[in-house]
């Protein structure tokens, strides 16, 4: 096996023989490298090609990278071309937002699109924030919620008749029926009675104000404006009154300014709108499920305390961001383990019905040693760690929530950083050119100065690996992909045994597309954005390798076992260990350049979904999932019942594939979305790497920790680290609940943050769907053969990958 080249020993020393960033992909346009037959090619078209692409990777790079570069007073044509190459062979993947929204007119937007992760500390921001697609963070520690709902104006809504989706005629009513739940999902016109009618009609009368001149004397009457801002600054003004305190008045929010249900937005590949029912139904939501309640509950009592509250509003709100289609909706719920009702929260997914965000308590040191004491340790505190960690266990072997973050491990916690956060009166800290806070500025200053004493003034974004400031803060982040900064055709070298020469390029351009990612990064955080005084701060970025195992294989010889093995695999470390420093090094010096704050945080590694899936990679961390499988794919639309033929304002892309042959099939669970089935085998395994491959279910959970830890050591660091995000597959059918918690007890405290999954074998879970299911191989070449698709086909050559598992069938 060859060691990692010479020329990259040293990052320092590479950086000075070199002083031109990405000097190894150069400036002549490089040939853009496809996309995945099949399902890479179908995220391409759902999340990131625009008709101008002409779904071609090199056209989607040129625009990423000349809007990138807009965002420093004097760009550098040089290094435009030079990122434009790393970006569009795939060595520098980004993210799926910046894929998807980077242009020449990206300095003149709002970074809000632009960033994968976030957090916020009221509900009008975390909604805002949700509808700008960011994936949003928020601690519901005691401590932090400070708006009592119960206290709110009594909310009436109002949508003019004349609006189009207000329901007019029989059809119009039984859609509205079917939207707001008042009918059974998929009633047809001959079940549409005349009792089901007066249902719907009774309703409309006794929910809706019928008419702005009916709205009692001295209502606050507020226009909705038809916007993401719009609808952020109607919930803003209600959370905003509710802490202040106006229980005796009321709030009018009119509706009738938003545009109908199916209209493209802007700026979001012109997706239709959810039009203003979407929104009508999440305000009734929070009006029947936690405002009428609250005004009754027991102040001294257990339920519906300020944090339960919150935590409904933000269920019901990113319940109808996810219903709109386009954006993802993705929370993270964390809450202090010390906190009194946090048993309740515990419970919030598995009994509470609160499905819309990933759920974690925040430990600590101190935790995990109660957690250990002897039994015959009485102390409160210890017996509520213990009954605390029974409870998190209970629930997360049955649905793998909540997990445990460390909090006290996440790096603004150990440096002190975060308590270092001004506090503003003015509301600056929520500030951009778009959106600018006005009503709810006194409840964010309070909020910030009980963050500036919390015991965990840091969380994280919904999938762990970045940490943020409790009150709102932003990361953007990157991969790059070491195996596709290869310069030559994979089928051309033998892994392990790489030619110096073709060595010595390939390093170049992995440390290449590094340093070039941190850069861009950096000049990501130069955009208008809400949490600007923060972004200035903390100057925070998260940049990360993935499709780890492919490199790990071609450029190393070195399987997942062999990795383990620090000994055998240490050019493998060596390597991760050297780029993280060279991303440290590039981040610092470049901010310093600019005039910016050293970043706080550099190195993570995020799922990757988006940009792994459009190269067939390993995402992030992640083992493969299985050898063969269908990943399912949620798109907006259904058939209608009565004539097979899809609905209005289904994704086209629905159609398209279910006339090449892919498996499709509406769903229950999420009315008014189907799933397409795409048939997927890891690229690992068609790169030879056969009977060495080892998928996450072969993997044992000691050995998914052990690399977990190898990853924090060797590329988080000690230092400007966030967190690798991974999700670890326990197997139910061969770990008790006992075996369960002696893992988590044992691995868990020593790593940041670890999503531990319990699982079964597919056909016991008892969900509708997953996204990735396991077929057999006979069934798995059915559906291949099944479909008609060239580049499918191609990427998933049936014989060729049997052979290359030792089971020919020739």
């Amino acid at each position: 096996m060859d060691g990692f080249h010479p020329l990259f020993q040293d990052p320092v020393e590479r950086q000075a023989a070199s002083s031109v960033v990405g000097a190894s992909f150069g400036v002549a346009p490089l040939t853009a490298r496809p996309l995945d037959g099949g399902m890479g090619v179908a995220v391409g078209r759902r999340t990131i090609f625009r008709p101008e692409d002409a779904e071609d990777f090199g056209r989607v790079a040129d625009r990423v990278a000349a809007g990138n570069m807009s965002l420093v007073p004097r760009a550098d044509a040089g290094e435009q071309a030079r990122l434009r190459n790393a970006i569009a062979t795939g060595a520098l993947l980004t993210s799926g937002r910046h894929l998807q929204h980077g242009d020449s007119g990206q300095a003149a937007r709002n970074m809000e699109v632009f960033t994968n992760c976030a957090t916020a500390i009221a509900c009008f921001a975390e909604f805002y924030l949700l509808l700008n697609g960011s994936g949003v963070g928020r601690a519901y520690d005691d401590e932090l919620c400070l708006v009592d709902w119960g206290q709110a104006p009594t909310l009436l809504l109002h949508l003019g008749t004349s609006h189009p989706d207000y329901p007019a005629g029989r059809d119009g009513l039984r859609r509205f029926g079917i939207e707001m739940g008042i009918l059974p999902w998929g009633m047809d016109e001959a079940g549409f009675d005349a009792e089901a009618e007066a249902q719907v009609r009774r309703f409309l009368a006794t929910e809706l104000l019928p008419d702005l001149a009916a709205a009692p004397e001295g209502a606050v009457i507020h226009r909705v404006a038809d916007s993401r801002e719009g609808w952020a600054k109607a919930v803003e003004l209600l959370e905003s009154m509710a802490f202040a305190g106006a229980r005796d008045r009321v709030l009018v929010l009119d509706l009738s300014e938003i545009r109908p249900a199916g209209s493209p937005i802007r700026g979001m590949q012109e997706r239709p709108s959810s039009g203003p029912v979407s929104l009508l139904r999440g305000l009734l939501n929070i009006r029947r499920e936690v405002l009428v309640p609250a005004l009754d509950r027991d102040p001294k009592g257990e339920a519906l305390q300020p944090w339960e509250q919150a935590l409904l509003v933000d269920h019901h709100l990113s319940v109808e961001v996810q219903v709109g289609g386009a954006r993802r909706a993705a929370r993270m719920a964390t809450k202090s383990w010390r906190d009194a009702g946090v048993l309740r929260f515990v419970r919030a997914k598995s009994e509470g019905g609160l499905w819309t965000a990933n759920n974690s308590v925040m430990v600590d040191a101190e935790f995990w040693s109660r957690v250990r004491a002897p039994e015959a340790d009485r102390d409160a505190l210890t017996l509520h760690a213990k009954a605390v960690f029974a409870e998190v266990t209970r629930c997360a072997y049955i649905n793998g929530e909540p997990g445990f973050i460390n909090g006290d491990r996440l790096e603004d916690h150990r440096s002190g950083g975060a308590w270092a956060k001004p506090v503003y009166e003015d509301g600056r800290d929520f500030r951009s050119a778009r959106y600018q806070v006005d009503h709810a500025a006194a409840l964010l200053a309070k909020a910030s100065r009980r963050a500036a004493g919390a015991r965990f003034p840091v969380t994280t974004n919904p999938c762990g690996e970045i940490t943020l400031h409790v009150t709102g803060g932003y990361c953007v982040i990157a991969d790059f992909a070491p195996l596709l900064a290869c310069p030559v055709g994979f089928d051309s070298l033998v892994p392990g045994a790489v030619p110096a020469e073709i060595a010595a390029l390939w390093d170049r351009r992995v440390e290449d597309s590094v340093r070039l990612g941190v850069r861009f990064l950096i000049r990501a955080n130069r955009m208008d954005a809400l949490y600007g005084e923060e972004v200035a701060r903390t100057n925070r970025i998260g940049i990360g390798p993935t499709g780890l195992h492919e490199w790990a294989w071609m450029r190393f010889g070195l399987g997942f076992h062999d990795l383990l093995d620090e000994e055998r695999s240490r050019p493998f470390w060596q390597a991760l260990e050297r780029l993280s420093d060279a991303a440290k090094e590039e981040a610092d010096a470049y901010a310093a350049s600019l005039g910016m704050a050293r970043p706080a945080t550099v190195t993570t590694v995020k799922p990757a979904g988006t940009t792994s899936k459009l190269f067939g990679l390993t995402e992030g961390a992640h083992l493969p999932a299985r050898r063969q499988y269908l990943r399912w794919v949620q798109f907006k639309g259904v058939k209608d019942e009565a004539t097979g033929a899809w609905q209005p304002g289904s994704d086209p892309l629905l159609a398209e594939y279910e006339a090449r042959g892919y498996p499709v099939r509406a769903l229950r669970s999420f009315p008014g979305m189907s799933i397409v089935g795409f048939p997927t085998v890891p690229l690992a395994l068609r790169l030879g790497l056969g009977a060495r491959l080892v998928t996450a279910p072969e993997a044992s959970p000691e050995e998914q920790y052990a690399w977990l830890r190898l990853l924090e050591r060797h590329w988080i660091g000690e230092l400007q680290g966030n967190q690798v995000s991974y999700t670890l597959k326990v197997f139910t059918d061969r770990v008790g609940l006992d075996a369960f918690r002696d893992i988590v007890r044992e691995e868990q405290p020593r790593v940041r943050c670890c999503s531990v999954l319990p699982s079964r074998p597919d056909a016991e879970l008892g969900y509708e769907y997953l996204p990735e299911e396991e077929v057999s191989a006979g069934r798995f070449a059915a559906i291949v053969e099944g479909i008609r698709d060239g580049a499918m086909q191609e990427a998933v050559d049936w014989a060729h990958l049997q052979c290359a598992s030792g089971v020919c069938p020739i």
